[in-house]
């Protein structure tokens, strides 16, 4: 059975820091790229960043890159998501997900075959 468990979301005031964590399980994740995606209260689903399954090359989005830090711990099957300098329009749900078809990563949520039921961020002060 095929899981995605994110953690590590919660309120934060504007300017603070927060590490997300997702968790996988039921596939061989090594054989993966990994992204995060997040979805803002009324607005669409959108990318935030990726992660070779093999040399973790990553991705970012404009808004993202500078800010957050996408990594990967192979060995305990795990992507993380450290987020900084935080803002109040990062507010929203926050996904991880897996796809295995390219060769590297690609922030599009339609190539990606897993997903979790994600972690809400609330920046707020």
């Amino acid at each position: 059975q095929v899981q995605l468990v994110e953690s590590g979301g919660g309120l934060v005031q504007p300017g603070g820091s927060l590490r997300l964590s997702c968790e996988a399980s039921g596939f061989t994740f090594v054989h993966y790229n990994m992204a995060w995606f997040r979805q803002a209260p009324g607005k669409e689903r959108e990318g935030v960043a990726c992660i070779n399954k093999r040399d973790g090359g990553a991705d970012y989005e404009d808004f993202s890159r500078g800010r957050f830090t996408i990594s990967r711990d192979n060995a305990k099957s795990t992507v993380y998501l450290q987020m900084n300098n935080l803002k109040p329009e990062d507010t929203g749900v926050y996904y991880c997900a897996a796809s295995g078809v390219q060769n590297v990563c690609v922030i599009d949520e339609y190539v990606h075959d897993y997903w979790g039921q994600g972690t809400l961020v609330n920046v707020s002060s």
